[in-house]
């Protein structure tokens, strides 16, 4: 009698408990992610314009990742700002950064006028993936083709 019980329950909430998980990643316009490109603190930030159907982006995560879980004298925050499709959070997103074990924060970047706020992340960037900004306080810097090895990304953001 419990374990009929226990299923439902646990049929009844499963529903709940992906709303749960979806809710982990913020859908944002463009002025929900701008003030992730604005903070004015002693910490340098990693911020990364991705998607998982993009090749060289996934292949240049784990080099991003593992700035995340790496120790600096100074604070290093990571955002990963994906440009998956809304409708593909459930099906490829959150599948993709589980599968990965992402530990960085993501949000997805959900604005159908790039043409409106590419030039405000950064007037250079064509809109191709993958794209990245590390800044700290006023030294910015932008990196429109990704990063081919851990090393050299190690070496920027320890620059900053």
């Amino acid at each position: 009698m419990h374990e009929k019980i226990l299923i439902l329950f646990l049929c009844l909430c499963f529903p709940f408990l992906t709303l749960a998980q979806q809710s982990q990643i913020p859908i944002l316009r463009f002025e929900g992610v701008q003030p992730f490109l604005e903070k004015e603190n002693d910490t340098t930030y990693l911020i990364n314009f991705w998607a998982t159907w993009c090749k060289p982006c996934v292949e240049e995560l784990p080099f991003i990742e593992q700035i995340h879980s790496d120790d600096f004298d100074d604070p290093v925050q990571v955002i990963l700002i994906s440009l998956d499709f809304r409708n593909q959070l459930e099906s490829k997103l959150i599948p993709f950064i589980e599968e990965h074990q992402i530990k960085s924060k993501v949000v997805v970047l959900d604005d159908p006028d790039a043409n409106a706020w590419i030039d405000k992340v950064d007037p250079r960037w064509s809109g191709a993936l993958p794209a990245s900004i590390i800044y700290k306080g006023n030294k910015r810097e932008f990196y429109p083709e990704g990063f081919t090895d851990y090393k050299s990304l190690r070496k920027i953001i320890s620059s900053f």
